[in-house]
C-alpha cells in the first residue's frame, strides 16, 4: 500500500516535469519566431484599407506591402500559410510594435526622426513622394502653385493638405473628406480638383478597375516618404529584415510588385532604395 503512494506521488511529480517541459518549449518556439528563426507563425501589421498598399478583401489580402511582407516573412522562414495579419492603423503602429503585438509592420510607414525614437526601420524598401491626383483631361496643375484656388481633397485628420496650403499654395481651398474613396468620387463628379497624399496611395486607388483611365498622378513630388518596416526598439530583426530587402531587389521580385500593384496607374517609381538610405 506504502510503494503505491509513493508510485503515484513520482507520477505525479514526472507529469508535472513533462507539462512545464512542453510550456517551455513552446515559449521557446514563440520566441523563436519572433526573432525570425521560424516557428508556427509570425504576426505583420498592415493596412486594410488602402487599395495597392494593403487591403483585406474577401478573396484575402493583396498590395504591395503585403507581396513585400510576404517576401520577408519567407525568408525568414514562413510560408503565407503562417503569417497572421493584424489591421495596423496610422496612429497604433508605435503601440502594436512596442507592446509585441506584432513581429513587424509594413503599412506605408515613413520613416521619421520622431518615429525612430520609439522604434527601429529596416528598409527603406520605397521613397514616395507626396503628390496630387487629377481628372485625367485636367492638364491645369503642373505644379504645386497651381493649386492656388483649387479645391484640394484630403482625408480628415492627413496633414497633407494642410502642408501644401501652409507652405506651397496658400490660396488652395481645402476640403476634407471622411476617406480617400469619397475624395475619389467628389473628384470624379467635380466638386474637388485635385486629391493629395502620397504618390503611392494615389496609384494604388488610381489602379483599381473603377477608376481605370480617369485619373492621373501629378507628378509634383512635394515631400519624400521614405517607407520602412517597423519592428521593436533593438530587436535582431532589423538585420534580417534589411537582407531580405536586399534579395527582393536583387532577383526582381520588388519591381514586379511595383508594376502589379501600381502599374495600372502609370506610376513613375523611384529605383529601389539603398538599405539606409534615407531621403530627407
Amino acid at each position: 500500500m506504502k510503494l503505491r503512494k509513493v508510485t503515484a506521488a513520482s507520477a505525479a511529480v514526472l507529469a508535472l516535469a513533462v507539462a512545464a517541459t512542453a510550456c517551455g518549449s513552446n515559449k521557446k518556439d514563440k520566441e523563436g519566431g519572433s526573432s525570425g528563426s521560424g516557428g508556427d507563425k509570425i504576426t505583420i501589421g498592415i493596412k486594410f484599407d488602402q487599395p495597392g498598399i494593403g487591403q483585406k478583401t474577401p478573396q484575402g489580402y493583396t498590395g504591395f506591402d503585403v507581396d513585400v511582407a510576404t517576401y520577408v516573412a519567407k525568408k525568414l522562414g514562413y510560408g503565407a500559410d503562417q503569417i497572421e495579419w493584424k489591421e495596423s492603423k496610422s496612429a497604433d503602429r508605435e503601440t502594436m510594435l512596442q507592446r509585441g503585438d506584432v513581429d513587424f509592420i509594413a503599412a506605408s510607414y515613413s520613416i521619421t526622426p520622431e518615429r525612430q525614437q520609439k522604434v527601429d526601420f529596416a528598409g527603406p524598401y520605397l521613397l514616395a513622394h507626396q503628390d496630387v491626383l487629377v481628372r485625367a483631361d485636367d492638364d491645369s496643375i503642373k505644379s504645386p502653385s497651381d493649386l492656388n484656388k483649387k479645391k484640394l481633397c484630403s482625408v480628415t485628420g492627413s496633414t497633407s493638405a494642410q502642408n501644401v496650403h501652409d507652405k506651397l499654395a496658400p490660396k488652395a481651398q481645402l476640403q476634407e473628406y471622411p476617406t480617400y474613396s469619397a475624395c475619389l468620387t467628389g473628384l470624379q463628379n467635380k466638386a474637388i480638383d485635385a486629391l493629395t497624399t502620397d504618390d503611392s496611395i494615389l496609384a494604388g486607388y488610381a489602379s483599381q478597375a473603377q477608376f481605370k483611365g480617369k485619373f492621373k498622378l501629378g507628378g509634383l513630388k512635394m515631400t519624400n516618404e521614405n517607407y520602412g518596416i517597423g519592428v521593436k526598439k533593438g530587436s535582431a530583426l532589423k538585420a534580417k529584415i534589411n537582407k531580405a530587402l536586399e534579395a527582393m531587389v536583387a532577383d526582381g521580385s520588388w519591381q514586379k510588385a511595383v508594376d502589379k500593384n501600381f502599374g495600372p496607374a502609370d506610376y513613375k517609381n523611384e529605383p529601389a532604395p539603398k538599405i539606409g538610405d534615407v531621403k530627407s
